[in-house]
């Protein structure tokens, strides 16, 4: 119906009018938490952790911080380094009650920053009392298991609330924990005493405690590495324990090796914290004088079975050079609170996931053969990748912030942490091409030692940055350095970067068998890795844990979280899909089970089985060889 015009006119202004909706105006956000200053915190925090109630994974805490009259800020870890994120596990805190002069006081959580805590400290009191409880996960989805029947894993920063403005290492902390009976604990702490089950640790700066973490268990044997360098062993059973001479002379190899590339070392003494374990959940976590390394129970008793896990004690030792002493500028905070900012990972880590495999071949850790299969692994998963098409390297190191480790259902085009193995790959092209161009006078070693070893027996920070990376490579051999990690960092690059393995005499090829290194990577992790023969990867039980992006299983509609029940009429059985997989019999048809549907899906794929290997190039010298090799 046509309204007419002299109707509309009387109409509209109220229709004007009604639509002048409500339009509030924001709040202003204040924040009145004192900044982190650097001067030193009159008095010592005392800090007390119960850890005996280790199978419900509940530990205590009791906690005294000098304070006087008036507002006290206490602040929860949130920015915690080596996560490169804000992972502190506030969800965990519980229980909270503070007290003065054994009066209770109220608190409040502040309202815009939910790891501070304010409470009004009263007139004549010195000091506030703390108690509350820090509940780990007691099952995986919950987050990593910590604490066992027969293990534990104590990380200070988890327990520790501090008093806000104030530099870490201006706060000064002396902390005591009481184990269970019997049970031995590790750490880079030093002992001012014993009582019992109480361990007393020297008072430290905030930042050394969280910095040094502990590994305590009923199974705990202890290895002298070198001089002031300790293998602390725990295990769920005194038979995992069982590491042979041979065993540990590739660890005591592993600090040999690592003083001759460094020339210096930057602790006064250092603790490998090495859980073996089927129940604490796994772990690598790097500290300056320590390293937080978990792995499977069998890692000394099924030797062969545990090759995929031996670079982790090399990658984590790395870091007390790489990341600990020497870290990007705008990562180095000084407590807490302050944000972390990522971007120069490709170093930090990318270095030291290059060192760690190198160091574990110089170490023989892994044998040269072993350590190219390690290498062709990443990098055929690399090249694999279509995520690489829209996202350039640099944005990666953002990842640790944007999804907090988090799984991904499509990680292959979301990309995720790939500046530790592309990193590596980037630092192998710059380690060959240093030798090329340098008639074989100049390696990354020189780097390494130039970079990351001076300044012997310091083990406070030193940050750096871009143009400190590229000036250390230009005083070892001039060349455009800055262009060159530019392109391959900041670009985006379709093409994985390669030319380090062909210019180290090698290039990455792809055969229907896979290395040892690959089969003890599948066997670890209780997988089948089928990326590069269909694009797809299966738990032991048939569930889909990843599909590549584009791939034949995802044009076939395959998708994570789904679980694949059937191959071509009959039960799912690995080594007949595998089988048929390399007769190239296509289509395979899979039944398939996602939520309480079932699906047919026809997997179009005719390429055979494939893993990544390095064929060599001529018969000429290889530098790849050259650097896998020990330094006499």
């Amino acid at each position: 119906m046509k309204i007419p015009a002299l109707f509309l006119a009387v109409l509209l202004p109220g229709l004007r009018a009604a639509a002048q909706n409500t339009t509030p105006t924001a709040q202003p956000i204040t924040d009145t938490i004192p900044v982190a200053r650097d001067v030193v915190r009159p008095g010592v925090v005392q800090l007390h952790v119960d850890a005996r109630d280790h199978v419900r994974g509940i530990f205590r805490v009791q906690e005294t911080i000098p304070a006087g009259p008036g507002p006290l800020t206490l602040l929860y870890p949130k920015w915690l380094p080596g996560h490169h994120s804000p992972t502190g596990p506030i969800a965990g805190l519980a229980g909270l009650e503070f007290s003065a002069g054994g009066r209770p006081l109220a608190w409040r959580r502040d309202p815009v920053d939910m790891f501070a805590f304010q409470v009004e400290v009263p007139a004549g009191a010195t000091a506030v009392e703390a108690k509350y409880q820090f509940l780990t996960p007691t099952d995986v989805t919950q987050g990593r298991i910590v604490a066992t029947s027969d293990m534990l894993n104590l990380q200070w920063d988890a327990v520790t609330l501090y008093p806000a403005g104030f530099y870490a290492r201006g706060i000064t902390v002396a902390a005591t924990a009481r184990y269970p009976e019997g049970w031995r604990a590790a750490s880079a702490l030093e002992v001012a005493g014993r009582e019992g089950a109480v361990v007393s640790y020297r008072p430290v700066p905030l930042d050394v405690l969280v910095d040094s973490p502990v590994f305590a268990g009923a199974n705990v044997r202890v290895e002298t590495l070198a001089p002031d360098v300790r293998l602390n062993i725990v295990a769920d059973e005194p038979e995992q324990l069982a590491a042979t001479e041979a065993q540990l002379a590739v660890h005591r190899n592993l600090v040999t090796q690592a003083d001759k590339l460094f020339g210096a070392r930057h602790y006064d003494h250092y603790d490998f914290l090495l859980a073996l374990s089927g129940r604490q959940s796994g772990i690598g976590l790097e500290h300056h004088r320590s390293s937080e390394n978990g792995v499977t129970g069998g890692y000394f008793i099924d030797w062969k079975d545990s090759l995929s896990r031996r670079v982790l004690l090399a990658h984590e030792y790395t870091h007390s050079w790489n990341g600990k002493f020497r870290r990007g500028a705008d990562l180095w905070t000084p407590d807490y609170r302050t944000p972390m900012r990522d971007s120069l990972l490709w170093v930090y880590e990318g270095q030291t996931t290059y060192w760690g495999n190198v160091l574990a071949a110089r170490a023989g850790l892994l044998t040269p053969a072993e350590a190219r299969d390690a290498l062709a692994t990443l990098a055929g998963r690399l090249a694999t990748d279509p995520g690489r098409q829209w996202r350039p390297l640099a944005d990666t190191t953002e990842d640790p912030i944007i999804s907090h480790r988090s799984p991904k259902g499509w990680r292959s085009w979301q990309r995720s942490e790939d500046y530790y193995n592309e990193g590596l790959l980037i630092w192998l092209d710059v380690d060959t091409r240093l030798r090329e161009l340098s008639g074989g006078q100049h390696s990354l070693d020189d780097f390494a030692r130039a970079f990351f070893g001076m300044r012997g027996g310091d083990w406070g920070e030193l940050p750096y940055e871009f143009a400190d990376v590229v000036r250390t490579l230009n005083e070892i051999q001039p060349h455009d350095w800055a262009a060159f990690l530019h392109e391959r960092v900041d670009n985006v690059r379709p093409q994985a970067p390669l030319d380090g393995f062909t210019r180290g005499g090698y290039r990455l090829t792809y055969t229907d068998t896979p290395g040892d290194w690959f089969k003890s990577f599948e066997k670890a992790r209780k997988l089948t890795d089928l990326t590069y023969s269909g694009g797809f990867i299966l738990g032991k039980e048939g569930e889909v844990i990843e599909v590549i992006w584009d791939g034949a299983a995802f044009n076939a509609g395959l998708t994570v979280g789904s679980k694949v029940l059937a191959v071509n009429g009959r039960a799912l059985e690995i080594e007949p899909l595998k089988a048929a997989l390399k007769a190239g019999k296509s289509p395979l048809s899979l039944l398939v089970k996602t939520g309480d549907r079932f699906r047919t899906l026809e997997l179009q794929y005719t390429n055979g089985l494939r893993y990544p290997h390095l064929e060599r190039i001529g018969n000429g010298p290889a530098s790849l060889d050259e650097i896998l090799k020990p330094k006499p």
